[in-house]
């Protein structure tokens, strides 16, 4: 960002956060703390991975639901969007559009494969519908790219704090950084979602005290409608087709639905919430609940950020040089208007953090959860429960150390920590989404199908968002709104205590170079980065279907009893997946996870695979599983960890 010339001998001393402030912020860290050591101490504390990763899978839709909102919500989000409605208007409201699409589709295409398989990893359905390779590919992409982006989501509001308020950048990353571990790891899934509820409570009153001072110190609700209406902040009826424009109705209904579709669908952070709820009833119940939740949090940012423009259309913070970058107008915002007020300002910084310690407990148990089920539970099969609980806490700590260390690395990065988390998320997220759409619905697409298409779209994606953030678009490419300054206070620092306060123009801003253009690739460049993960899922899903047909099915994919979409459609959900699994007699041979993945109903007779070992058990032999299971389902189970029995349940031949 340009400076202004000779601007630096206008500006007012940088305002800071007190005591008081300090004292607020260090009470929502104690109590997010309390609530860890809670569940770890409760009832005895996690006996089994299982209840550290899932709940025990007894957690009802509400706290759930809550936790799903506050993880979305991070810091980066709650200092963001605030600054987007600023820039681009009342038009971010229809990301709540976007996430209600998003939200459907979760709730009757994603979360019921998830639920009924009674999936603790995600990535187990890969390895069920493909094989073990791409399930592992699929593990890999996700703990990279979850640790790069938690790494930038603890830094960044540490960075942008510290421009504005001079909050010591290395207290506010230890601080959020080890209590975060520290609870995540003793207190497990039911402590992250716990702290989450806490966490939405503490965002919601830091937005609403910012709504309530900002309406107020401008003269009321119908002043700042006005203000914002003259200024063409209300401009909701944006339909403009051009992907490059940064914000319109298409941007969010289409490229703002794939990317929550793969953040909430398939992503291992998100469905590791949902199916711990005690039915299916109660996880889509839990979606509702997180949709209410984001409406609220999602209008409230918008608000704020009306308001402030309403504050400050006179004298933009950013044009005066107050701040240097669009995520720091919240910050300077807080301090301004809760200048006199001890102890506020607080608030919105417990606020801030609260977004940061919820997506990053989330994250750190998640990537715990996906390396206990796809990496150790596979390769050390006969670890005791009591063993694989201290594994999964230990992993924990792990994790949450390294998304320190990734934190502290992102202080060289300088500038753009904010677009790097969402050019990680996107580019990652956005083929995983694909490669799931096509193991529940492309019965045709192989394991060669997939890996093509998953290295198709994460390159697309990726040269796109990095050709995006080398050559950025325009302003007015993006549709940025314009702001003034024509009215600032000032400050003639130079003369010390006893200087004056003039308001008038501001110097004249520096014209940097532009930077060279590349014709029709500038544009190619230019789109939204909302953009990013759908075209990575559409690229994914078009490429990995072609050569699944090309390829040709094999002879062992010609059909993939219980695990595409349909087949599993048709099982139960009046239970947990815990109830299902527990009438089946234990085979000493198999590991837990085999079991779990081999005890699939399918619809077979032994009569379509006579050359198969396999012994098939009807619903007389279910015991108590009869009850609620199909007449005409049966169940194959092998002896051993054989690919020429479990190819029943998956393609392993490409």
């Amino acid at each position: 960002m340009s400076q202004t010339v000779g601007l630096e001998s206008y500006k007012s001393e940088m305002l800071t956060f007190s005591l008081w402030d300090y004292g607020v912020f260090g009470l929502m860290l104690l109590i997010s703390t309390s609530i860890g050591l809670f569940y770890a101490l409760a009832k005895g504390g996690q006996k089994t991975s299982e209840d550290f990763f899932t709940g025990g899978r007894q957690m009802s839709a509400i706290p759930v639901g809550l936790s799903l909102s506050a993880s979305f919500m991070s810091a980066i989000q709650v200092l963001g969007v605030p600054a987007e409605a600023y820039r681009y208007g009342m038009k971010f409201l229809w990301m709540c559009l976007g996430q209600l699409v998003n939200t459907l589709l979760t709730a009757y295409l994603f979360l019921p494969v998830f639920y009924r398989l009674g999936l603790t990893s995600t990535y187990e359905y890969l390895e069920l519908r493909f094989s073990k390779k791409v399930r592992l590919c699929g593990t890999i992409q996700y703990v990279l790219a979850t640790m790069l982006y938690t790494g930038i989501v603890i830094y960044a509001p540490a960075l942008i704090l510290n421009q504005v308020t001079g909050l010591d950048i290395w207290a506010s990353l230890l601080s959020t950084g080890f209590i975060c571990t520290f609870y995540t790891t003793i207190g497990g899934m039911k402590a992250v979602i716990w702290t989450d509820v806490f966490q939405v409570f503490v965002m919601l009153s830091g937005f609403i005290a910012i709504l309530i001072q900002g309406t107020l110190m401008v003269g009321g609700p119908g002043q700042v409608l006005a203000i914002a209406y003259n200024n063409s902040r209300i401009n909701i009826a944006d339909f403009n087709p051009d992907p490059r424009s940064r914000y319109t109705f298409w941007t969010f209904i289409f490229g703002g639905t794939l990317v929550w579709l793969s953040m909430y669908g398939v992503n291992q952070a998100q469905v590791q919430r949902y199916v711990a709820c005690k039915t299916e009833k109660e996880a889509k119940l839990a979606l509702l609940v997180n949709q209410l939740g984001l409406f609220v949090i999602v209008s409230s940012a918008v608000g704020c950020g009306i308001v402030m423009f309403a504050l400050y259309k006179d004298c933009d913070p950013l044009l005066a040089g107050y701040i240097s970058a669009p995520d720091q107008y919240m910050p300077y915002l807080v301090l301004d208007i809760f200048e006199k007020y001890p102890g506020v300002p607080g608030l919105f910084l417990a606020c801030a953090y609260s977004g940061t310690l919820s997506t990053a407990s989330t994250s750190i148990n998640a990537m715990a959860a996906v390396t206990v089920e796809d990496l150790i539970k596979p390769n050390l099969p006969n670890l005791s429960p009591r063993k694989l609980t201290l594994i999964s806490k230990g992993l924990s700590l792990i994790y949450g150390t390294s998304c320190i260390t990734v934190a502290a690395l992102s202080t060289l990065l300088g500038g753009g920590v904010l677009q790097g988390s969402f050019t990680v998320m996107g580019v990652i997220s956005g083929p995983l989404l694909g490669a799931f759409v096509l193991g529940m619905f492309v019965p045709v697409c192989n394991t060669a199908g997939v890996f093509v298409g998953l290295g198709a779209g994460f390159a697309l994606s990726f040269w796109v968002a990095v050709g995006g953030t080398i050559y950025p678009p325009s302003e007015a490419t993006m549709g940025v709104l314009p702001s003034y300054g024509d009215f600032c206070p000032l400050y003639n620092a130079s003369e010390g205590v006893n200087g004056t306060i003039v308001f008038g123009l501001l110097p004249p801003m520096d014209v940097s170079e532009s930077i060279e253009r590349l014709g029709i690739l500038d544009d190619f460049y230019a789109m939204s980065y909302l953009y990013y993960g759908a075209l990575g899922t559409i690229t994914t899903i078009i490429v990995g279907t072609v050569v699944g047909c090309l390829k040709g099915p094999s002879k062992r994919s010609m059909k993939h009893p219980g695990v595409l979409w349909w087949d599993i459609m048709k099982q139960t959900s009046s239970v947990s997946p815990e109830e299902v699994m527990k009438p089946f007699p234990k085979n000493p041979g198999n590991s837990p996870d085999l079991q779990k993945e081999a005890f699939l109903p399918v619809s077979l007779s032994s009569a379509e695979f006579p050359a198969e070992e396999k012994i098939l058990m009807g619903k007389e032999g279910l015991a108590g599983a009869s009850s609620i299971r199909s007449s005409k389902e049966s169940v194959c189970i092998c002896p051993a960890f054989d690919h020429s029995c479990f190819h029943v349940l998956r393609e392993t031949n490409v």
